[in-house]
């Protein structure tokens, strides 16, 4: 049994909203997970569980092991929650650049989007949809659909520092053409020349000019690697990110530019993401070598516990490493 869910954050690239599975606020922290699963655990687990019927015993089992315990295993791993969170905060500005994807299905995160102290709002429409969460089964994935939706509305006020959340109605259709009519085609000159094509659609200029302008953020971007201005880099890819959100060479170049500024953990975010776009990406998968190269018995420890080698670092040897004497 699969569960499809594709409300909230979910909308995103295949993003799994652990924090929604567990009906948790997505601040919330390792004690607090942990006592969340202790309390689901008991409602769901085969030895524990008080399904009557063989068929709700079967649907306990299945959000257990298919849902519930592999969030659990990402939030309760201090290093796996960390790079989850920071996929939350990439998502949450693409939230707000795609808000059309965002649908306020439920009247929880309508609440939420027009709430004064979204922070206490948040945090008390998350609390009360939890106590229900899994005491009726067949609502549990919808529950959590109404979670995930809160999470997204909350993290995009959290994108525009609190500002309100308005969703505009969607554009109504235009009116179908009226149907041509046997007069009509009475008024037809034979002969005269056929009317002017409509004119070209922008949406291919613009795409060109998109794809142009993400082109000119990566070259400079590589110039600034070059003269080590990692910096400048990361903020020429982010800006081409911007535009083009799921371009696999600007992920990959991202990757590496963290890599050499030794954070792994946004390295591998970036690496990840464009591996996932294009499977084939040589920068990542080089990137992705370089984060599995194991640690030589040689190697010194920085402040922030990753490995340096003498000279360049543990990434010394990305795009040419320290100059020469």
């Amino acid at each position: 049994m699969s569960f499809q869910i594709d409300r909230g954050l979910f909308k995103f690239d295949n993003f799994i909203d652990y924090h929604a599975i567990l009906g948790l606020p997505i601040d919330a922290d390792e004690k607090t997970i942990r006592k969340r699963y202790l309390v689901i655990s008991r409602l769901l687990h085969p030895d524990s569980c008080k399904a009557k019927s063989e068929e709700e015993k079967k649907l306990a089992s299945n959000l257990f092991s298919k849902l519930v315990s592999p969030a659990y295993s990402k939030l309760s791993k201090e290093r796996e929650r960390a790079e989850h969170n920071i996929l939350l905060g990439l998502i949450g500005k693409r939230c707000i650049q795609e808000s059309n994807k965002i649908e306020i299905q439920s009247e929880p995160a309508r609440q939420l989007s027009q709430a004064s102290d979204y922070e206490t709002t948040y945090k008390s429409l998350v609390n009360q949809l939890a106590e229900k969460q899994y005491n009726t089964l067949e609502q549990s994935t919808n529950i959590i659909a109404e979670l995930s939706e809160l999470n997204a509305v909350y993290i995009m006020r959290q994108e525009n520092k609190g500002a309100v959340v308005n969703k505009p109605p969607l554009p109504k259709p235009p009116a179908p053409p009226p149907p041509s009519t046997k007069a009509d085609n009475k008024t037809k000159i034979p002969g005269a020349p056929p009317p002017p094509p409509p004119p070209p659609s922008p949406t291919t200029a613009t795409s060109a000019a998109s794809s142009s302008q993400v082109d000119s953020y990566y070259r400079r971007a590589e110039e600034f690697m070059a003269i080590q201005d990692f910096t400048q880099a990361v903020l020429q890819l982010k800006d081409a990110l911007k535009i083009e959100p799921k371009n696999s060479r600007c992920h990959a170049l991202l990757g590496m530019v963290y890599l050499k500024q030794n954070q792994p953990t946004l390295a591998k975010v970036h690496i990840k993401n464009a591996l996932q776009l294009n499977p084939n990406e040589p920068v990542a998968l080089e990137a992705q070598k370089m984060l599995e190269k194991p640690q030589k018995p040689g190697d010194k420890k920085n402040k922030k516990g990753n490995s340096e080698q003498g000279g360049g670092g543990f990434f010394g040897s990305l795009f040419g490493g320290g100059k020469k004497k």
